[in-house]
Parts: C-alpha cells; sequence; structure tokens
C-alpha cells in the first residue's frame, strides 16, 4: 500500500485532522463508489450523475475559493487564492468537454439542476467561511482539494486495481498525476501553516468537527452518484 500519510508534516494540523476524522475519512476514501472507479465495475449511470453534479458543485466551489481571497491572511494569500479561482473557472470548460465524452452535451449538463447533496455541501462550506476565520475556511475546504489526491493513490495502490479495460481510467490519471497530486500536496501544507499562525492546536477539537463533516458530505456526494444507478429516474 502506498503511503497516504505523504501530505502535510509530522506533527501539522492536516495529519491531526486526517486522524482525528478517521472514521470519516476513511468512509469517504474508500466509498464503494471510489472501489467500482479502481476496478472498473462503478455503473455508468452513476458516473454520469457525478459528472454532472461535479460541474455545478466547481462553480460553487470556485465561489467558495473566492471567499477565502476576502479571508485571506495576507497579501500573497490573496494573490494565490485568486489564482485558485481562476484554475477552477478554467476547469468549468474542461470539465464540460470530458463530460460531452461521456455523451453529456453542455446544454443538458447547464440545465440539470443542482442536487439535494450539492446544495447541502457547498452551502455548507460557504456557511462555515462566513461565520470563521480564513482556517475554518481552508478546513471545511481541504477534503475536496486534499482528498481527492489521497483516493487516486489508494487506487492506484489497490490489488484489484483494473488498468487493462477500466473506462474510468482517465479520470484516475487526472487526479494520480503529477500536477494534481502537487495541487493536493499544496492544500495540506497550507493547512499546516495556518494551523501555526491561527492557534490551530487549541481550536483542534472543533476543526476537527470540521474536517469530519466535510467528509462525510463527500461521502454523501458519491453514494449520490450511486443511488442514481440503483433508482434510474
Amino acid at each position: 500500500m502506498a503511503d497516504l500519510t505523504i501530505y502535510g508534516r509530522e506533527g501539522g494540523l492536516f495529519r491531526a485532522l486526517r486522524a482525528g476524522a478517521a472514521r470519516e475519512w476513511e468512509a469517504y476514501c474508500w466509498h464503494p463508489f471510489v472501489q467500482g472507479v479502481a476496478d472498473g465495475s462503478l455503473p455508468l449511470p452513476a458516473f454520469r450523475r457525478y459528472l454532472v453534479q461535479d460541474y455545478l458543485f466547481l462553480v460553487q466551489f470556485a465561489r467558495a475559493q473566492a471567499l477565502a481571497v476576502v479571508k485571506a491572511e495576507s497579501l500573497d494569500a490573496m494573490r494565490a487564492k485568486a489564482k485558485v479561482v481562476d484554475a477552477i473557472i478554467g476547469e468549468t470548460k474542461l470539465h464540460l468537454v470530458y463530460c460531452a465524452e461521456w455523451g453529456l452535451d453542455e446544454a443538458a449538463v447547464l440545465a440539470e439542476p443542482e442536487a439535494p447533496e450539492t446544495v447541502g455541501y457547498t452551502r455548507w462550506v460557504m456557511d462555515q467561511g462566513f461565520r470563521g476565520d480564513i482556517l475554518d475556511l481552508e478546513v471545511a475546504l481541504a477534503p475536496c482539494t486534499v482528498g481527492y489526491g489521497e483516493i487516486a493513490r489508494r487506487i492506484e495502490a489497490h490489488p484489484g486495481r483494473n488498468r487493462t479495460d477500466n473506462r474510468y481510467e482517465g479520470w484516475i490519471a487526472t487526479y494520480a498525476g503529477a500536477d494534481y497530486q502537487a495541487v493536493a500536496a499544496g492544500a495540506a501544507d497550507r493547512l499546516d501553516r495556518l494551523g501555526e499562525t491561527h492557534g490551530g492546536a487549541a481550536r483542534l477539537p472543533s476543526l476537527t468537527r470540521l474536517f469530519a463533516e466535510a467528509s462525510r458530505l463527500e461521502a454523501d456526494f458519491w453514494q449520490m452518484g450511486l443511488n442514481a444507478a440503483r433508482n434510474p429516474a
């Protein structure tokens, strides 16, 4: 099994949060949806449902990252978060191209309403940002950013990994690739730095609850996809 503690540093905030929310983190990072991606058995309707909602999620995720510009602790941090917002907005266009490869045209994607799981997760993140400081917001965002990196590493290390005829190979490669792995590592490192400057040790219980809830909401997002396959409209 790959070293899944690669993100963050020993004694840093990210690893403390990951350990404190281990049950929720595991349920998210190795959800049956993820296992189905790893071995290629995930039903296509589940992935299509996920793809559409993930586009709608990205739109709201960009808003949350824009809030992080407002909450940022320094001008340098503002510049860095502004680049993140720009990258996510650019990713929405690429996401529509990817959806088209799965037979989902742009008009259909844009017309799709947000699922309750999408609304619940994204608005919860925004609420944490409005109520708290930059550390609260970054902790709420981290399970998405760092989690996808770890999920890809888990898939790559899984004994049942299907590399020959797996229709989800492109998705796996995106998050297992060096570019995204650098993004995930950077997000964990940012949490470690903010933990030092914003009283992370003293706030660990409340921050762990935030991290656990975000992980639970991520797992609900996967389950939404599975439910679409089990209960087609």
